[in-house]
């Protein structure tokens, strides 16, 4: 089963991608941008304020073509349990609010070009918090940790969520990270038995 947690910087997914380590030490831990040299690639760009949101789109689908093939892939095929800080609906919710203005439909060009070769994932866990909040935790560190442009994603994630509610387990990400994490560990024993 592949578990994504999505949510835009400064929710607090890491911290409790982290904290499920304890939980669940047999589990595959993975995360996207990767550590591969795609994803060094995608890191460099973030600082380069001027990098082209296309060119940067394509970047990122590579990191998740090889990390599909590389790591999850092979894990879910061993019948593992693989848990990802970020996977394809980041994808679709930051690069569709990068191409805002580029493209029409962005987010449903980011999503048509995954399609023909992603994994989706069986259950993700979207850590809700306000843009605001998480710009001023996540401490605007790069171009996309703005206010304003968390908020564009936002919208994106919610978006998604609309297409795909059945997947997707909704933690208050606005709680102190004891309540969040505790919040995270319920929904992964509700979505392992089968239950949202």
């Amino acid at each position: 089963m592949l578990i994504t947690l999505e949510g835009i910087d400064g929710s607090g997914k890491t911290t409790a991608w982290e904290a499920l380590h304890d939980v669940y030490p047999d589990a595959v831990f993975t995360h996207e941008p990767t550590d591969s040299w795609y994803g060094e690639a995608v890191r460099r760009s973030l600082d380069t304020d001027d990098a082209d949101p296309i060119a940067e789109l394509f970047l990122y689908t590579a990191d998740h073509a090889d990390h599909l093939s590389r790591v999850v892939e092979p894990a879910l095929d061993d019948d593992e349990l693989v848990i990802s800080d970020r996977y394809s609906d980041s994808r679709y919710a930051y690069q569709g609010a990068s191409l805002a203005g580029e493209l029409k439909r962005p987010m449903e060009y980011v999503r048509g070009i995954h399609q023909p070769f992603t994994r989706p994932p069986d259950a993700t866990v979207y850590f809700d918090v306000d843009p605001q909040v998480g710009a001023e935790r996540a401490g605007a560190t790069d171009k996309f940790e703005t206010a304003g442009y968390l908020g564009a994603v936002q919208s994106n994630y919610e978006t998604l969520i609309d297409y795909q509610p059945e997947r997707f387990v909704r933690v208050d990400a606005e709680q102190s990270p004891e309540a969040v994490v505790a919040d995270v560990e319920e929904a992964f024993e509700r979505i392992l038995d089968g239950v949202r």
